[in-house]
């Protein structure tokens, strides 16, 4: 089930890219916060519009909040926007270490437990005919 969801998120991630780099927008945003799950950015658009895009930016490594960082984003759509110049490879090393970890974990469990519930094998008697 989660290397389902790891391809998944991949998937995602390429889609998403495929869909800004299609409708290509850049500007300067501003980093308004940083939480573990999301990161907050600001930015205007060439028609006045300020956007804050509530699912935070993709690819947000290293900033902080007060950053001002280049960003790519959608022109269809700018609630999804990306740190310019990242793309979903970025994905690939954390995806690929939680399948391969997930792997080794219940490979491991696997053989755990058919060795402790494999019947123990006693060797058989030695026929010798009785005098």
């Amino acid at each position: 089930m989660i290397t389902v969801l790891c391809v998944g998120l991949l998937l995602a991630a390429i889609r998403n890219d495929s869909a800004i780099t299609g409708n290509l927008g850049t500007t300067n945003a501003q980093v308004d916060s940083v939480s573990w799950d999301r990161t907050i950015i600001r930015f205007a658009t060439p028609d006045g519009v300020v956007h804050i895009p509530a699912n935070g930016v993709l690819y947000p490594g290293g900033l902080v909040a007060g950053d001002l960082v280049r960003i790519e984003y959608d022109t269809a759509n700018p609630e999804l926007a990306r740190v310019a110049g990242r793309t979903a490879t970025l994905t690939l090393l954390p995806l690929g270490t939680t399948a391969l970890i997930t792997w080794a974990i219940a490979s491991g469990l696997l053989w755990w437990i058919r060795h402790r519930t494999r019947p123990k094998t006693t060797p058989a008697p030695d026929l010798v005919p009785a005098d």
